[in-house]
């Protein structure tokens, strides 16, 4: 059967169970589109800019655990996806993001919108191709997707040119994929398990570090049961967060600079770190040679660069964390319970001493009449909803406030720009999940800077039917660029200054969708229940204290055990 380059794309991808796209038309991929106008089992949804496709595929991935996927032109088109790309591969996110190109012809001459992509990419893709033969498409296709989703995971991009779109060949299925350099290690080595056992055993004071690896592969649950089974307390990184329930007396909370200060002193006194799906970010570890200086740390990581790579293992395990957790919880199984929860009077002294630091700097603040604290407007959220929501963010205080207050109870229930900290994250990735996830209330947290990067997606939104709830934190300034001002830079607020800003309710009934303000602490919760419960797309905008700053903070140079607590 004779097929052209543009219909042997959508056949590999919908072969590849993928059912929906997120995309932006141009010249380059013009016949890509026209051989959409008639299909029938693969969605598009129209993104009123490219990055807002990358950020939409990044969360559908997560939020419907497989592959997600953006179409752009060449140019502009492929450029404007860069950051999105670059935010999927510092997280681990498998996308697959397809750019036009211009004809094989042209390609070098400076054509019109001609970019190097692959080039402009290969530092911030796990892999990336630019095909020049169709007889070579389905093949490569086929590959990007194998390399997006295996090992560890992350984005990898597909530059097509023109004429390889619109030309046609014999079509022939690809046999199965074999990449002799690329053989990911999923199981680890059983003597290294063996010794992680022995320091389970030995451990008077274990902390488990649990990271975006866990939820990458599907481990929450192997991961909660090795918890209970040791009685060892749980952490995560901003990653992490969702894959050990908060409700359980053994969660410490988030690690780090904006951590928990019952976590973060847990790390700083512990005697065993095992680290599952963690890379120890410096947003993690503070001062490294003060962090969890007292320890001996057991590393599971499926990539073996990131073994030693910023904190030297004690015992590294290359494999995958589900893997690893299932051999390790059956080994510890056939031990006698007794032995692996340790000396059972040092293992208490060690939870009644995590719980004097619960007790004595738990985290708090202080809502009072006359304004809104944005800390309370999150505390409000989580009450309002429950664990089948699902809560994106942009970044910033409004990202640290939600990771602090809003209790996660599963993997995935979290999606945030992590390793980027991409401002304009939180409403195309909203979009994103809710495409993944229709039956689900899908509620994305945003500043009022971050949410004006990419606010031309409440186009998207509206026109889709994908109906989200935006809570706007609204303080009037970039605020924790502020917040590092205020605490550093003696109050020099350079450029930080918002006031001058959208009227955020017209806009959103600009767009088509309902707006909702209010500045008075006793209006919160009704206006919070008025939006959830309101048909389409809702913008709720809480005019919040102006000042009030993320804590605890761990000062930039600082060991995680030396916070700013109020």
């Amino acid at each position: 059967m004779k097929l052209k380059g543009a219909e042997i794309l959508i056949k590999m991808i919908k072969e590849e169970g993928v059912d929906t796209i997120f995309g932006y038309p141009g010249g380059a991929v013009i016949d890509i589109y026209d051989a959409l106008t008639n299909e029938q089992e693969l969605r598009h949804i129209l993104v009123r800019h490219e990055q807002g496709a990358v950020h939409a595929a990044d969360a559908y991935a997560r939020a419907k655990g497989g592959v997600g996927v953006a179409l752009v032109t060449s140019g502009p088109g492929a450029t404007n996806t860069v950051t999105g790309i670059a935010s999927a591969y510092m997280d681990s996110i498998p996308i697959v993001v397809f750019t036009g190109q211009v004809p094989t012809a042209l390609i070098g001459n400076d054509a019109f919108q001609e970019v190097d992509i692959v080039g402009i990419t290969r530092p911030c893709t796990k892999h990336n191709y630019l095909v020049k033969d169709i007889t070579k498409l389905a093949k490569t296709i086929k590959e990007a997707f194998h390399i997006a989703k295996s090992g560890r995971p992350g984005p990898v991009l597909v530059d097509l040119p023109k004429d390889v779109m619109a030309a046609m060949t014999e079509f022939e299925e690809p046999g199965e994929i074999d990449l002799k350099s690329y053989k990911p290690t999923y199981n680890p080595n059983m003597k290294q398990l063996s010794k992680v056992v022995e320091l389970i055993k030995s451990a008077k004071r274990p902390v488990i570090f649990s990271g975006g690896g866990v939820v990458l592969s599907k481990a929450s649950y192997e991961l909660t049961q090795l918890a209970k089974m040791t009685n060892t307390p749980v952490t995560a990184s901003l990653m992490g967060l969702g894959t050990f329930p908060a409700s359980d007396p053994l969660w410490l909370g988030m690690l780090g600079m904006h951590g928990t200060y019952r976590a973060n002193m847990s790390i700083g006194h512990c005697d065993l770190m095992v680290a599952v799906g963690v890379r120890f970010d410096d947003r993690v570890t503070g001062r490294k040679d003060k962090f969890a200086s007292n320890a001996k740390i057991v590393q599971i990581d499926i990539d073996p660069t990131s073994i030693h790579k910023n904190v030297e293992a004690t015992c590294p395990i290359v494999g995958d964390c589900k893997n690893t957790l299932e051999l390790l919880t059956s080994m510890l199984e056939a031990e006698n319970p007794e032995n692996i929860k340790g000396e059972q009077k040092e293992r208490q002294e060690w939870l009644d001493q995590i719980s004097q630091w619960r007790a004595t700097s738990p985290q708090r603040y202080e809502q009072v009449d006359n304004v809104i604290k944005p800390q309370y407007v999150i505390d409000r959220l989580h009450k309002l909803t429950d664990s089948n929501t699902i809560i994106t963010t942009e970044v910033g205080q409004n990202q640290m406030w939600t990771a602090q207050y809003y209790h996660f109870e599963r993997p995935n229930q979290f999606i945030t720009s992590g390793g980027l900290g991409v401002m304009g994250f939180g409403l195309p990735a909203a979009i994103g999940a809710k495409a993944a996830c229709p039956d689900k209330l899908v509620v994305c947290v945003a500043g009022d800077g971050s949410i004006q990067m990419n606010s031309q997606e409440l186009m998207t939104a509206i026109e889709s039917n994908l109906d989200v709830k935006i809570v706007i934190l609204n303080n009037r300034y970039l605020g924790m660029v502020r917040q590092w001002q205020e605490l550093f830079y003696d109050r020099r607020y350079s450029y930080t200054n918002m006031e001058q800003a959208p009227d955020f309710v017209k806009l959103a009934e600009a767009y088509g969708a309902v707006g909702i303000r209010t500045d008075r602490f006793d209006e919160v919760e009704s206006v919070l229940k008025k939006g959830l419960e309101s048909k389409g797309t809702v913008i709720m905008d809480f005019i919040v204290d102006r000042e009030e700053c993320v804590y605890p903070m761990v000062p930039a140079g600082g060991a995680i055990t030396e916070m700013i607590l109020v």
